[in-house]
């Protein structure tokens, strides 16, 4: 059964899309288009051909496609034309007859189905008939529609098939006609007869071009999880089949199929015999160069090419045959050549014999080794290394790896250090212990990893060989800070198997406390159970770095899982040990955790953001990358729960730039990716936010506080009043919040209780924020708690009356204030969101007024956060309209209208709408409403039998209740619900009740003696 590899999805070229219809709506206005698309093959210009195509065929345009054909240098003269035509004949019949009425005998030339072509002698001026017959004949055919001529693989058109659409294109000006043409820019060498065509077109107005790019991460996401037929395809495949296809479409859908045929590592023969086309086409010196071209590496210099063959002539001359075929390109920043895409690569190298390769590599590190300055110093240790290693000389492979992977993390490029700390402990039972003499310097311990007690003198001394157990510990550290921790787990449990942690138990520990952090990162249990284990293995020990990084670590884990006294102290001790022994990381790692324990547990924030600012400007002294961010991320979450949020956005921004240019994106660009995108939507900046979620590149970041960004996502599609992609995303963050972190689990259950709110169904809100409480909230998270609390409070408000809802509505807010009067406001956003909480819980007992929400509007001004503000305006503005004025209810709803749609909140917004409309309140220019009120239910499209209807409904009656009542039919009782569902666009009978009292349709109904 034949697979189909291509996407059912069209994924991405929305810009390239709107050209396209853009054009074609001008051409619909009588402007004549011409657009032309270039790209390399299989980029996706004819899918994207194919959908414009799509979306364009309706009533008044018709469409027709042509290709060139590839037929010796140049194409078959007027083939897309003819091919173009013969398709309308089929499509039109006798109303293309009919444009072409009394010039058949000329455009026969083109298309025999006209008859027989006149008798006109074959000269200039027969083309010239030709041309402008067959232009009139687009012009007729375009009077009462628009016709779209598009004409494939523009590259291999002869010169007639040009010199005809150039024709075309200058002399239709008033036609409604498209003409598009696609084409192959890697196929247009220096001479090819195109490229002047093009530049002369590319002169005229009416004519645009436009070049396909190669898709990103993103997009390959999107395409790989069409063709696989996933929401959400593996990350670590993603990632793979994006750095080997480049982005390039076709490729990836290759690499799918070769994927799920099994073929994952290599490529398919199909596939490979595809790439090799144009290099088999080649003389074979030609390709010998590109044998070894392809083994020197993804760049290669001229100067190493010459070194490595013999007559630097030839290899100029075959250079030049290569580059002219587009199979290598010049590079732009240097001396050398790549090849123009890495498959292509890869297929020329894959086809080499073993030996062959082996050779060729060793002839690469021999020149490599005689003259060092053939490649740039930057590049040199790791091209060395490669070379040895695919020469197959482990000797010599396994100290250029150890040496590559130094200047590696002299970089901070730990993803390339972890690679060649990889291969050297694959080759290190291949290689005799002599070889290793003097590859340990003192500076190559990994962070606090402490010697052997028996190896002290000698490390102190400068150890003249290196143990496997320390190659362990550099590659542990450096999968840990490139992100890929599931290696790292995997090699510190290798490196335990060969620790004496009796002998040895700092060493161990030092293990322990590593596969600790990567648990931690990961989502995983087991974290608390190794930092525990380390814990007694050094709490008697001397103090040294490691005791103080266990205790630092200790403490640090504790406060994001229940920040608790005891812990200050754990952290104080790990300041005191790590100060004494000197280890200076460790010291402001475990300062940064006691300001956090004391933001979370005292009543002086201040202090906290004092201290974590000292310990983040310590940092920056002692060049410590890795806890740099970590303060910076923890400074940034601070201010945010403060309620700075801008000062909390620009230090994440810091945060990313930081991590970015030091190799630890992938370790910690997660978490300040959504720092920066929540604190943007706390300033109501909702757009940015999602640009900068867009942008993230999770790709190959295996999962680490993938929550939060899903959460973050859902967040921003309920904003946009988008409930079942609200729900998925929080699906995702639940399901990826495997620990329950109160950093992530408070605002998760948050989402899910006004997920619940947004669908009408109070009791699952309820549940929601039940669990949550049931959580031990003691300390800790006041600006994620106060929203939880006061969402919850209106959502029983917004309910009162629901019959279903009532019951156990007075225990639930005796639980709501009970954990209110536990929590201490100590900033001016906490005493806002505290005023509003009285606020929600006052209109949940039907007992609030005009001064309770104005205090809470003039409690939450000064912060300047929109979001709660928008709230206590809308209640605000509501408790005026009930107490009969009506003009400072206008300014209220006004404002909260305005903060509102500024943070693109639909659902506020639309609320605000509802009660304006109820009230008969103008409160935006393009809502203009009548001054007196309108009734109940009017302002969303019921009638009054409608209305009638919904007030029993919202009571709890069923249809035969609601017939008995309304002196109507079940049945037809049953058809106005149906009608009242649709027009209030809800899933059912509670959502639509649940609906009714939010909106206070019948606020007679809430309560026996009114407000």
């Amino acid at each position: 059964m034949q697979q189909i590899s291509v996407s059912p999805v069209f994924v991405g070229r929305d810009p390239e899309l709107t050209v396209l219809l853009d054009a074609l709506r001008r051409a619909g206005d009588g402007q004549p288009q011409t657009v032309l698309i270039g790209g390399e093959a299989g980029v996706g210009k004819t899918r994207l051909l194919e959908e414009f195509l799509r979306q364009a065929c309706h009533d008044n345009v018709i469409t027709t496609v042509g290709g060139c054909l590839e037929v010796g240098a140049e194409g078959l003269p007027y083939a897309p034309l003819a091919t173009a035509l013969r398709r309308l004949h089929r499509g039109l019949g006798a109303e293309l007859e009919a444009a072409a009425a009394g010039m058949e005998g000329h455009l026969a030339r083109l298309m025999p189905d006209f008859g027989e072509a006149d008798g006109e002698p074959n000269d200039e001026y027969g083309r010239a008939r030709l041309f402008e017959h067959t232009a009139r004949l687009f012009e007729r055919l375009g009077t009462d529609r628009t016709l779209v001529l598009a004409v494939e693989d523009l590259h291999w058109s002869d010169r007639s098939t040009r010199e005809l659409l150039a024709y075309l294109v200058r002399t239709l000006h008033r036609a409604r006609v498209l003409l598009v043409a696609t084409y192959r820019s890697d196929d247009l060498h220096r001479r090819h007869p195109l490229r002047p065509f093009l530049a002369e077109l590319e002169r005229l107005r009416t004519v645009q071009r436009t070049e396909l790019e190669r898709f990103g991460p993103v997009e390959v996401a999107a395409q790989l999880a069409g063709i696989l037929g996933t929401a959400a395809p593996d990350r670590e495949l993603v990632a793979r089949i994006h750095r080997r296809s480049e982005g390039n479409p076709f490729f990836v859908e290759e690499l799918a199929t070769a994927f799920r045929e099994g073929c994952s590592a290599g490529l398919t023969d199909s596939l490979r015999d595809m790439l090799l086309v144009r290099v088999e086409a080649l003389d074979e010196q030609t390709q010998r160069v590109l044998r070894i071209a392809a083994e020197g590496g993804s760049y290669v210099e001229h100067a190493l090419l010459a070194a490595v063959l013999d007559d630097e002539e030839e290899l100029i001359a075959s250079l030049r045959a290569a580059v002219g075929a587009n199979i290598l390109r010049p590079d732009t920043d240097g001396d050398g050549y790549r090849f123009r895409h890495a498959l292509v690569r890869e297929a020329v190298s894959d086809d080499l014999l073993p030996g062959e390769r082996h050779r060729i590599n060793r002839r690469f590190a021999a020149a490599l080794e005689a003259d060092p300055h053939l490649v740039g110093s930057d590049v040199r240790p790791a091209r060395l290394a490669n070379y040895w290693y695919h020469a197959h000389d482990p000797a010599r492979a396994l100290p250029t790896a150890l040496e590559a992977a130094r200047a590696a993390r002299r970089r901070n490029a730990f993803a390339e250090q972890l690679r060649m700390l990889e291969r050297a402990l694959e080759l290190w039972d291949e290689v005799s212990e002599d070889v290793l003499e003097g590859t340990l310097r003192p500076h190559d311990w990994a962070e606090t990893y402490p010697p052997c007690s028996c190896d002290a003198d000698r490390h102190n001394a400068g150890c003249a060989r290196l143990c496997l157990i320390d190659v362990l510990a550099e590659a542990v550290v450096a999968a840990r800070r490139s992100g890929d921790r599931e290696r790292g787990l995997s090699l510190a449990k290798r490196a335990l198997k060969l620790v004496d942690e009796t002998g040895h138990p700092a060493r161990a520990a030092w293990f322990r406390i590593n596969r600790a952090r990567m648990l931690g990162h990961l989502r995983r249990s087991g974290d608390e159970e190794e930092i525990a284990y380390a814990h007694r293995l050094v709490e008697h020990l001397p103090p040294s770095a490691v005791q103080a990084e266990v205790f630092a670590l200790g403490a640090g884990s504790g406060m994001l899982s229940n920040p608790r006294p005891e812990l200050v102290e754990l952290a104080e001790r790990a300041v005191r040990i790590a100060r004494e022994v000197g280890a200076h990381a460790v010291e402001q790692h475990a300062l940064m955790t006691l300001s956090g324990l004391r933001n979370d547990l005292d009543s002086d924030p201040e202090t906290a953001v004092a201290q974590l600012t000292a310990a983040v400007e310590a940092t920056r002294r002692i060049g410590a990358p890795d806890v740099l961010l970590r303060g910076i991320n923890n400074l940034s979450s601070m201010q945010r729960g403060l309620g700075r949020a801008e000062e909390a956005a620009a230090l994440a921004r810091e945060g990313l730039e930081s991590a970015r240019g030091n190799g630890l994106q992938r370790n910690i660009g997660t978490i300040l990716t959504g720092n920066l995108a929540e604190a943007l939507m706390d300033l109501g900046r909702i757009d940015e936010a999602e640009r900068v979620l867009a942008e993230c590149d999770l790709i190959g970041s295996t999962g680490t506080h993938a929550e939060f960004l899903d959460r973050m996502r859902g967040e921003l599609a309920l904003l946009r009043g988008d409930l079942a992609g609200a729900a998925a995303l929080l699906a995702q963050a639940r399901a990826a919040n495997r620990i329950g972190q109160l950093q992530h689990s408070v605002p998760i259950a948050r989402l899910a209780l006004r997920i619940a709110v947004g669908a009408g169904r109070p009791l699952d809100a309820r549940a929601e924020l039940l669990a949550a409480l049931d959580e031990d909230l003691r300390c800790g998270y006041l600006a994620d708690l106060y929203p939880l609390l006061v969402d919850g409070a209106a959502a029983e408000a917004d309910s009162r009356g629901l019959p279903e809802a009532d019951p156990g509505r007075a225990a639930v807010l005796a639980r709501i204030a009970s954990t209110a009067a536990a929590l201490t406001p100590t900033v001016p956003l906490h005493h806002g969101w505290a005023r509003l909480l009285e606020a929600e819980l006052a209109r949940a007992e039907g007992a609030d007024t005009p001064e309770h929400w104005a205090g809470a509007v003039a409690t939450l001004r000064p912060t300047g956060l929109p979001y709660p503000l928008a709230v206590a305006l809308l209640r605000a503005g509501e408790a005026e309209v009930l107490a009969g004025r009506r003009e400072s209810a206008v300014e209220l709803l006004r404002e909260a209208r305005e903060l509102a749609s500024a943070r693109s909140d639909a659902r506020l917004r639309a609320e605000v709408d509802a009660l304006a409309g109820r009230a008969g309140l103008a409160v935006a220019a393009d809502r203009p409403l009548p001054a007196a009120a309108v009734p109940a239910g009017e302002s969303l499209g019921l009638t009054p039998r409608e209305r009638d209807v919904l007030r029993l409904l919202a009571r709890g009656c069923t249809n035969r209740q609601i017939a008995e009542e309304l002196y109507i039919s079940p049945k037809t009782a049953s058809v106005h619900v149906s009608n009242i569902l649709g027009k209030l666009a809800v899933a059912g009978r509670g959502e639509a009740a649940a609906l009714a009292h939010r909106l206070r349709l019948f606020p007679e109904d809430l309560s026996p003696v009114g407000r």
